[in-house]
């Protein structure tokens, strides 16, 4: 089968590794199911794996893609891939798995024509969502829907700001925020992403850095290093910084005395659960709302895609088809 697939590991290069070729195709296995893949979703931990973090050179060559919707070959089942692959039999929240991976970390992942996954992660599609739309969703749309919806305590009429506007996850906060009757601001590094943010959903958008007319009740923050100290000055008293990502660095100032002087909250947050990705299709379905795809590629393309992702030079999501 075809399939994108890291052959070395390169910190400084991510793409000299990247080889379109030819891969043995996935074995069947007990528990085990495999998915004809009709469109994959591109990630920054594509670009991550590519580095080498999260992998070690021994595990390649590795396909990479965390994301994927298609079609389950032994039941024609058209089906969503849940991305986090827990421990057999753990129960419950499969993020709080401490030895949960991501495709592409322990187990081939899903940028080929066949990708095999765990029975219990495959989820049903919603006919109203096209494979491409439902394969932007496990990573970076659950993303943004457990920062949003689980791990921060925002209530609509309130404000939140999210840092990076047009990126996967961010220009997904963005949207969602809107939808669930937030007040939304969006920060953004041109104005020409600035207007994008707009057309997203945001009610104000700012140059990034920028002094905030007022603090907000909660920041979405993927960005890191680059946006870190602004996002701790946006907020208000008690507010809340909830992070999932830190694409310029995750190394900046801790700041620990506005910290605990304002007694802001910090929180982690990372991917969501498949009960939480059932809310969010469903959520999708009911209101309408669809991912930004910002192009769709063909699988000999995926480099460029990788490429635009890793500039920023995309808004919402990349799509491949295999």
């Amino acid at each position: 089968m075809r399939a994108a697939y890291a052959t070395s590991l390169n910190p400084d290069d991510p793409l000299a590794g990247l080889v379109v070729g030819d891969r043995p195709e996935p074995e069947p296995a007990p528990g085990w199911s495999t998915v004809q893949v009709k469109a994959v979703s591109l990630n920054h931990h594509d670009l991550w794996t590519l580095r080498g973090v999260g992998i070690k050179a021994e595990q390649l060559p590795m396909i990479i893609g965390c994301d994927a919707a298609g079609i389950d070959t032994a039941t024609g089942q058209e089906v969503v891939v849940h991305g986090v692959i827990s421990s057999d039999g753990w129960a419950g929240d499969e993020t709080l798995d401490p030895g949960r991976s991501l495709l592409s970390e322990k187990h081939q992942g899903s940028l080929a024509e066949l990708v095999r996954v765990p029975t219990r992660n495959l989820i049903t599609k919603p006919d109203e969502l096209s494979f491409a739309e439902a394969a932007c969703l496990p990573t970076a749309w659950l993303t943004a829907y457990r920062m949003l919806f689980v791990n921060s305590s925002l209530r609509p009429g309130q404000t939140v700001l999210v840092q990076g506007a047009t990126g996967g996850v961010a220009s997904a906060c963005i949207m969602l925020s809107r939808v669930a009757g937030l007040r939304v601001w969006a920060s953004a590094r041109t104005e020409q992403k600035q207007a994008t943010a707009l057309e997203l959903g945001a009610h104000q958008a700012f140059a990034s850095g920028a002094r905030l007319p007022e603090r907000v009740d909660a920041v979405m923050e993927t960005v890191g290093a680059a946006t870190w100290s602004h996002s701790l000055k946006s907020l208000r008293p008690g507010g809340q910084l909830v992070i999932s990502g830190a694409t310029s660095g995750a190394m900046p100032p801790a700041e620990l005395n506005r910290i605990f002087f304002l007694q802001l909250q910090v929180i982690g947050s990372t991917m969501g659960t498949a009960a939480e990705l059932r809310d969010l299709m469903r959520l999708l379905v009911s209101t309408g709302l669809r991912p930004r795809i910002d192009r769709t590629l063909a699988l000999a393309d995926v480099a460029d895609g990788l490429a635009a992702m890793a500039a920023g030079d995309l808004v919402g999501k990349i799509v491949v088809e295999p």
